[in-house]
């Protein structure tokens, strides 16, 4: 199986793996530390939008920060649907 892992340098980085070893235990992990920091930060954010108006730097900083946690969020979707592809294509077989 080819895994999309959840860390990028601008390009894709995929591990050829049978889902044991310990670098997709590694992305494991690291996909539920991110996962979690998304988490988090939307808490946070509708804390700061709840209360007085936030300035504009402040909303730059949450702005920039939901991108990258959206970008994260999304890149492990990727990885995720793609294995459950192909789990799928290997029961049918």
């Amino acid at each position: 199986m080819i895994r999309l892992l959840p860390w990028t340098d601008g390009k894709p980085c995929y591990l050829s793996t049978d889902g044991t070893g310990p670098l997709s235990r590694l992305a494991d992990q690291i996909e539920y530390v991110q996962l979690g920091l998304a988490g988090k930060l939307l808490d946070h954010v509708r804390v700061v939008l709840s209360g007085a108006t936030p300035d504009t730097s402040e909303l730059r900083l949450l702005t920039a920060q939901l991108a990258d946690a959206l970008r994260d969020t999304l890149l492990i979707a990727e990885s995720r649907g793609a294995r459950l592809a192909t789990a799928d294509t290997d029961e049918d077989q």
